[in-house]
C-alpha cells in the first residue's frame, strides 16, 4: 500500500516577478480585502519572509489594515475637536493652535505619513519662528490627536516621541508692587479704577470680572460672589458660563479699603438693573477686550511696567500678598478660586522682601528658644 506524502501547509499569499525584475508580495487580509505589501523585493525570498511575518501577525491577533491611516490629518483632527465636548475657550485655543501651527505643517498629510522624524523638523522649526510655550502647547495637542489615532486602530504608535517636547518652562511673570497697583488704578481712570484694584487684592480673573453684576456685591460684608465667568473668544464673542474650575464658584472677601471704591463705583458706573453689570464702557456696551486693551497698553507704559505684563498677572501681587499674611494653601486656593495647588504655587513670587521677613521669623524663632533678648548674646543649645 503506497504511503501518502505529508500534505504541504497552504502558501500564505502570492508573490509575483515584476517586468522591473523586483518581486511583489499580496495576500487576502482578514478583512476581506486584498492588500500588497507598500514596497517590492529584490528577491523572492525577501518577498516570502514579509508574507509570514504578516500571517504571524494576523494568527497573534496583530494586524492592522496597512490602509487604514490614509485619513487627512486635518479633517480627523477637525473632527477631533469637535467630538471631544471641549468648553468654548478650549475649542478657541484649540482652533489658534492648529490653524497657526499644526495645519501648516501636517494639514495636507495623511495620519500615516506623519513620521517621527517629521515631527521633529517641525518642532525644531517652530521653535525658531515663535515661543517655546506655544510649540509645547501644539505639540501636546497634535500628541493627543495622534494618540486617539493609536486608540482608534487607525495607526499602529504614535510618532509623538520627544522627551519633555510638551513640558512649558515659561519663565516667571512680572509682578506689580501695590505702589505699582495703585498707579495702574489711577492711570485707568474712574471707570476702570476698580477693576485694576480687584484683579490685584481680590485675585479675580478678567472672565471672571466682565460677569460680576450688582447682585454679586454685598456692601454689608464687603465681598463678592462668584458665580458665573464670561471669557471673550478671539472672534470677540463672549461666552457666559461656569467659572474656570469647579473651584471658581467661591465668595471672595475684600480687604476694606476696597469698601469706599466698591461703593463709589456701585452708584456712578454700574448698570442700575438690579441684575445689571458692574463693568461696562462709556457707552453703556459690556466690557470688551479691544477698548479695555488699548487704555491697558497706555497705563502699563505710563507706570513704567514691562511691555509683557499683563492684566491677568496682576492676580500674582493678590495672592502672593494673601500668603504673606501666613494664610493656609487651602485657604489662598479658596480664594483664588484654583483646585490645584500646583496652579497656587504659580502665582506666589519669593521676593527679597519675602526672603528677608523669612529670615527674620527665624531670627526671632531662635532667639525665643534660645531665650535670647539682646543681639550677640547666645547660649549653648545645652543650656536652652
Amino acid at each position: 500500500m503506497p504511503t501518502r506524502k505529508p500534505q504541504r501547509r497552504r502558501e500564505f499569499g502570492t508573490v509575483r516577478k515584476l517586468p522591473s525584475g523586483r518581486w511583489q508580495a499580496r495576500y487576502l487580509g482578514p478583512d476581506g480585502q486584498r492588500h500588497k505589501a507598500p514596497e517590492t523585493f529584490a528577491t523572492k525570498t525577501d518577498a516570502q519572509d514579509w508574507l509570514n511575518l504578516v500571517r504571524a501577525d494576523i494568527e497573534r491577533d496583530h494586524w492592522r489594515d496597512p490602509d487604514a491611516g490614509a485619513i487627512n490629518f486635518e479633517k480627523y483632527a477637525l473632527r477631533w475637536v469637535e467630538e471631544r465636548g471641549l468648553a468654548p475657550t478650549t475649542v478657541d485655543r484649540y482652533d489658534g493652535l492648529l490653524r497657526l501651527h499644526l495645519l501648516p505643517a501636517f494639514g495636507g498629510k495623511d495620519l500615516d505619513e506623519i513620521t517621527p522624524p517629521s515631527v521633529r523638523t517641525w518642532r525644531a522649526e517652530r521653535l525658531k519662528a515663535t515661543g517655546a510655550t506655544t510649540v509645547a502647547k501644539s505639540y501636546r495637542l497634535l500628541k493627543a490627536i495622534l494618540q486617539t489615532a493609536v486608540d482608534d486602530d487607525l495607526l499602529r504608535t504614535n510618532p509623538c516621541r520627544i522627551k519633555g517636547a510638551g513640558r512649558e518652562e515659561a519663565d516667571e511673570r512680572p509682578t506689580a508692587t501695590v505702589e505699582q497697583v495703585f498707579d495702574l488704578a489711577d492711570a485707568m481712570g474712574p471707570r476702570w479704577r476698580l477693576m485694576v484694584l480687584l484683579g490685584a487684592f481680590a485675585s479675580l480673573r478678567p472672565e471672571e470680572l466682565a460677569e460680576l453684576r450688582r447682585r454679586s456685591v454685598d456692601l454689608d460684608e464687603c465681598s463678592l460672589r462668584i458665580t458665573h465667568a464670561s471669557p471673550e473668544l478671539t472672534n470677540g464673542r463672549r461666552v457666559t458660563g461656569d467659572p474656570k474650575s469647579r473651584a471658581g464658584k467661591r465668595t471672595v472677601y475684600l480687604p476694606d479699603f476696597l469698601l469706599p471704591e466698591l461703593r463709589r463705583h456701585v452708584q456712578w458706573f454700574a448698570e442700575k438693573e438690579p441684575d445689571g453689570l458692574l463693568f461696562v464702557g462709556e457707552k453703556g456696551a459690556p466690557f470688551r477686550r479691544s477698548t479695555f486693551g488699548r487704555k491697558w497698553r497706555k497705563a502699563r507704559t505710563k507706570v513704567g511696567l514691562p511691555d509683557n505684563f499683563r492684566f491677568y498677572d496682576l492676580r500674582h501681587t493678590g495672592n502672593t500678598l494673601a500668603a504673606d499674611t501666613g494664610a493656609k494653601l487651602k485657604d489662598l486656593m479658596v480664594r483664588a478660586g484654583q483646585s490645584s495647588e500646583r496652579a497656587q504655587l504659580i502665582y506666589q513670587h519669593s521676593t527679597a522682601r519675602h526672603q528677608r521677613k523669612l529670615a527674620q521669623g527665624i531670627d526671632a524663632e531662635v532667639r525665643e528658644r534660645l531665650g535670647e533678648a539682646p543681639p550677640g548674646v547666645r547660649r549653648s543649645a545645652r543650656e536652652a
